[in-house]
């Protein structure tokens, strides 16, 4: 196995392969951001057998992508189950290694750069060619993992940039969501929020300094509901917050439920990431931090205000969506008030119907 032959930086022009591997193991956002390369890949090599591989975590956001031929998971360990055995998950990781090497890979792509599992995977995999997105690429996650179109002789650029014969538009993220399960999940919201234009709040965040007050949130709804009538869904990480494994907000989410009892306020319950990308597809708009959530928004094509804290607004900002992006300059969501939220509200939905 070794890295991909290039030519002045570029493959040869007949270059055609076959099967194409994506390794892409990381944070939900991470993968979410390489859907484009995915489209692009399929546009480039419409023939092509386009697989991925993704950890049990992440893969759900892949569910129907229309560019994708199969997703191939495993799982991390800090990722097992309360009592799944190590070995087992060892075991079925080494049988998709070997279900992947009898395949007789092509290409496996790395978009995520030169990190040392993802290396171990392709090497273990063994195709004939592996490329990895250059450590100098910048700009946005997705701008980044479309980096390594560049070896394929394809430029790709932002869409509002100048195009040209050998210049290719960037694609939108790609999240497909359960319709049947969306449908079930529409059946079970209370009446009252029934011909409402429903809001996303979702109010769980990995970071300390991305985490929005509880009351804020509530004074939020409220402000919003008494301006336009709107009702709400609201989504956090289920689980306790002591949780070791697998920290939640349950007790937060219990907190808004009580402070808004008087609002259209439905909670919705995702215990599996189908749950997330089913419920948030029945929203209108969605207000967030920074987080994998914000990206499925995005991914599901949804206007969005969001919260950015202590992250990287050039490289994790929503991708063509519309959106709003608050940062302050403490870097600490904690500082947004919610009258600059109202306003970014407002602001988006403007945008939007313009």
């Amino acid at each position: 196995m070794g890295d991909l032959n290039t030519v002045d930086g570029k493959l040869d022009h007949i270059h055609q392969p076959r099967k194409i591997l994506i390794i892409r193991r990381d944070n939900i956002g991470d993968l979410v951001c390489t859907t484009p390369l995915f489209a692009a890949l399929r546009a480039r090599f419409p023939d092509a057998w386009i697989g991925v591989l993704a950890n049990s975590y992440n893969a759900p956001v892949l569910a129907g992508n229309p560019h994708v031929n199969e997703v191939f998971t495993y799982t991390k360990g800090k990722h097992l189950a309360p009592g799944q055995s190590q070995w087992r998950a060892l075991w079925q990781r080494l049988r998709l290694i070997l279900n992947l090497r009898r395949r007789r890979i092509d290409e496996v792509i790395l978009p995520g750069g030169e990190q040392a599992s993802a290396r171990r995977f392709a090497r273990w995999v063994a195709p004939r060619r592996v490329l990895v997105a250059p450590s100098t690429a910048v700009g946005h996650e997705v701008e980044r993992s479309m980096a390594c179109l560049a070896a394929y002789g394809v430029t790709p650029v932002n869409v509002n940039a100048d195009a040209n014969a050998d210049v290719h538009a960037l694609p939108p993220c790609t999240i497909v969501a359960d319709v049947a399960l969306a449908n079930r999940l529409a059946a079970h919201l209370p009446s009252a929020l029934a011909g409402r234009r429903l809001i996303a709040l979702q109010l769980s965040a990995r970071k300390p300094r991305q985490r929005w007050p509880v009351a804020h949130f509530a004074e939020l709804a409220r402000q919003l509901h008494a301006a336009s009538g709107c009702g709400f869904l609201l989504f956090w990480s289920p689980g306790a917050a002591d949780d070791a494994l697998h920290p939640g907000d349950d007790a937060k989410a219990a907190e808004l439920v009580a402070l808004t009892r008087d609002l259209p306020l439905a909670a919705v319950p995702t215990h599996e990431l189908t749950e997330l990308i089913a419920g948030l597809s029945l929203c209108d708009a969605v207000i967030c931090s920074d987080g994998g959530a914000m990206h499925i928004a995005a991914g599901l094509g949804k206007p969005i205000v969001c919260l950015f804290g202590n992250s990287d607004a050039v490289r994790w900002r929503p991708w063509h969506v519309p959106h709003v992006l608050l940062q302050p300059e403490s870097r600490d969501v904690a500082d947004i008030s919610v009258a600059e939220v109202m306003a970014a509200y407002t602001t988006l939905m403007n945008e939007s119907r313009g």
